[in-house]
């Protein structure tokens, strides 16, 4: 059997729990993004890695769009709008957080692999065609 065509049966109900609690991670973040501007900026210049962020533009600019990404992006992924795409663009997010603000500070290391897990049910609705998954009754 070609494993790349290998399918398992999953509720309904349980893609649409973990959509619309991995939606709120994000939605929760956007407003944190956007309400504490300086205290995320400042985070950024005090991680090791900050270069990451220098190397895509100035941070406050990164730190408002990411808000508003995370803002639309989440949004969609809550009422399953074009679920795939909205996780895409979640995911081009939180790699570059993750990489500059997690990565390589012990005291972050909790939340480096909330991060992870976090790219893994991202991951899920990228790899997967939500769209079209058919509404099975319980």
């Amino acid at each position: 059997m070609n494993s790349m065509k290998a399918r398992i049966l999953v509720s309904y109900r349980s893609v649409q729990l973990l959509r619309i609690l991995l939606s709120g991670i994000f939605l929760v973040a956007s407003f944190n993004h956007i309400l504490n501007l300086e205290k995320t900026i400042k985070r950024i210049d005090q991680a090791r890695f900050k270069g990451i962020a220098y190397f895509f533009g100035n941070p406050e600019y990164l730190v408002i769009i990411s808000g508003i990404v995370m803002m639309i992006a989440g949004f969609c992924l809550l009422i399953g709008y074009k679920s795939r795409w909205a996780a895409m663009a979640l995911a081009a997010v939180i790699i570059p957080i993750t990489l500059t603000v997690q990565v390589g500070q012990i005291h972050t290391l909790g939340p480096l692999f909330k991060n992870i897990a976090i790219l893994g049910g991202l991951l899920f609705f990228i790899l997967n065609d939500i769209q079209t998954f058919k509404k099975q009754e319980p």
